[in-house]
């Protein structure tokens, strides 16, 4: 059973792995004001950013989802795992060694079971590339690549192994690495064999696939040999690390340019990639064994970030499987903000087969984007008809127009129904414009008919949150409300701002119950006094102070969300503190002053004049509240 890791080595390691380094593995990261960043959030379906990232204090919050926490919760989020190996992967990027309470230090045998998966992996490519690189029996794979244009230098940059005809040389290898028979199979590298465990890929040449975060996680394997009875692809089945459904081949290596250029180009195979990136095309990548589908997309737009530039182009083959392909992913179209467009290299060749025949030069030019996706698709689904004939055109109409009622942009499908109208050889434009938008309105298409989808947007968001804890549903429209937020802000991310002021204020004081539970939880962090004695820390104890997700949530909020005021300072914080004080004390009169009217029909004297010296005391307060300010705090 796995030890403690120390609490040393844990902040160690959130010290040492910047955030905003981590999140930017995954998505598209941009600046946001206030030394925030801004991205498409990797937890939930968005068009529009609200997820943040705060470098400097090391936190994030999603402002649609309500997701939010440290470096080492985004890690186990987006990566399902656990904590122990979130800390362990962390820890293995920072070359930090972590101690256990238990058991010594980071044996083998403790590792969390992901990590101990994805290092089955990487060993196991690192011996599949000796074996391509060195091996005689591997002549065959070498023999392979080189017919295809690619050297050694192409495959050691791509990781291309070669895995062995023999029944379990991996398996014993990896065994002799410390993995055991469990973990082999729990990984898809060995399966069970009469007598043991054997290797999965034998006599193949094998690509790795790596994760968006570049761990290797998977294997597409080649076959070579005529004696080989399996497919011509086999890859890895789905584990508990590796979903052929949520990877791309070659996103490590083109996620960088991808958000840089805003445009990825989609081809069909392993080769292709290595191609398309041999040829300059470095946003080139392709799907592992499956068609693309929405979990792809999901990977694509954090990267993108859905600007109005973002492109996305299709490569297929021309033959009748690359156009269902083509017409497969259109079905899907509509979950990109990025333009999608489709190119057919000449003579229905793949970009492997472009390159060598044309040069890099024709696969960068069948990489720009041509024909739109939705055009192509169009084209298709009429060519199948006879359009000479009357009962052939009403048809190919009949097909068509649900496609096109499905784009939701309204001036673009305006436009595309005229397209279809000539495509179709309808002469009375307006009538097939009319049958789109019946189709819309009646519901057969998923089009918005009232408003045209923007391609490049604000981020609108209400950094109020949604409901978090009892009470009124919360709005910054309510200024009692905005204030309390706005000084929660202060205490957490400028504290030395408010201290030691705030540290005085009562729970009692924040009327909104989550800003109440918020203000708890910095009391027993130790009050924003420690904020400004041990910053670093000071977030990580208030997080652990909160007595659940719910207000855990609502700290990393208002750590991340942006302070209003452009210029933050002394001043701006006093007027924060004293707008919550004052209001506080407001309170306090109206209830005094209630109690008053209670006593005065016959209550007891001295109790009377107690609390009428009460309300004289709260009376001078607040008025010196108004006058001095914050020098009356």
């Amino acid at each position: 059973m796995a030890g403690r890791i120390n609490d040393e080595d844990v902040k160690a390691v959130r010290d040492a792995v910047p955030i905003d380094a981590v999140v930017s593995e995954y998505l598209q990261l941009r600046n946001a004001g206030g030394g925030n960043l801004k991205g498409l959030c990797p937890f939930h379906d968005e068009k529009s950013p609200s997820f943040q990232v705060s470098p400097s204090k090391g936190l994030f919050h999603c402002f649609g989802c309500q997701e939010g926490g440290d470096t080492l919760t985004f890690v186990m989020k987006v990566d399902h795992l656990t904590f122990s190996e979130a800390v362990e992967r962390l820890a293995a990027q920072a070359g930090i060694t972590l101690r256990y309470e238990e058991g010594g230090y980071n044996p083998a045998h403790q590792r969390g079971e992901r990590i101990r998966l994805v290092e089955a992996h990487k060993a196991a490519a690192q011996w599949y590339a000796e074996q391509l690189a060195t091996g005689p029996e591997a002549e065959t794979g070498r023999v392979f690549l080189a017919e295809r244009g690619f050297d050694q230098a192409a495959a050691v940059h791509f990781g291309v192994g070669y895995s062995p005809q023999g029944w379990d040389h991996l398996t014993r290898h990896l065994r002799g690495k410390g993995f055991t028979d469990k973990e082999l199979i729990l990984s898809g590298l060995s399966q069970e064999g009469r007598r043991g465990p054997i290797d999965r890929f034998r006599g193949r040449l094998m690509w790795p696939i790596r994760d968006i975060g570049g761990e290797v996680v998977g294997f597409g394997a080649r076959k070579l040999y005529e004696a080989d009875n399996g497919p011509k692809y086999l890859n890895t089945p789905d584990t508990a690390i590796y979903r052929k459904s949520q990877v791309l081949y070659g996103i490590d290596l083109a996620k960088k340019d991808i958000a840089k250029a805003s445009r990825a180009v989609v081809v069909e195979g392993y080769t292709d990639v290595m191609a398309c990136h041999l040829a300059g095309v470095t946003t080139a990548i392709a799907t592992c064994g499956t068609a693309f589908g929405s979990e792809h997309i999901k990977i694509l737009r954090r990267l993108l970030m859905d600007n109005g530039s973002a492109r996305v182009i299709f490569t297929f083959d021309g033959d009748a499987a690359g156009q269902k392909a083509a017409l497969r992913a259109f079905e899907d179209d509509q979950k990109f903000a990025a333009e999608t467009y489709i190119a057919i290299a000449p003579d229905g060749m793949d970009p492997c087969e472009l390159r060598l025949a044309k040069g890099d030069e024709a696969v960068t030019e069948l990489a720009e984007p041509h024909t739109p996706l939705f055009e192509f698709a169009l084209r298709q689904i009429v060519g199948r008809y006879d359009l000479d004939a009357p009962a052939g055109r009403a048809a190919a109409l009949d097909e068509a127009a649900p496609v096109v009622a499905k784009i939701k942009d309204r001036s673009v499908r305006r436009e595309v129904a005229v397209q279809l109208a000539g495509l179709v050889g309808i002469v009375d434009q307006e009538f097939v414009v009319d049958r789109v938008g019946y189709l819309v309105r009646r519901g057969g298409g998923q089009g918005d008919s009232r408003a045209p989808r923007s391609r490049s947007r604000t981020p609108q968001f209400d950094p109020a949150p949604r409901s978090t804890a009892a009470g009124p549903s919360l709005t910054l429209r309510n200024p009692v409300y905005a204030t309390e937020r706005e000084l929660l802000k202060l205490a957490l991310q400028r504290p030395e701002l408010v201290s030691p002021a705030f540290d005085a204020y009562g729970i009692d004081e924040f009327t909104a119950p989550p800003y109440a539970a918020v203000r708890q939880a910095i009391m027993e962090a130790g009050g924003a006094e420690h904020g400004v004695q041990d910053p670093p820390e000071y977030l990580i104890r208030v997080r652990d102070a909160a007595p659940d997700d719910t207000v855990r949530a609502m700290v990393t909020e208002l750590a991340v969300e942006a302070i209003m005021r452009r210029t933050v300072d002394e001043s701006y914080a006093g007027e924060q503190l004293v707008q919550v004080r004052r209001r506080a004390v407001d309170r306090r009169i109206h209830d005094v002053q209630s109690t008053l009217t209670r006593l005065a029909t016959g209550g007891d004297p001295a109790h009377l004049a107690s609390v009428q010296n009460e309300l004289w005391t709260l009376q001078q307060y607040g008025q010196a509240l108004r006058v001095r300010g914050a020098a009356a705090l």
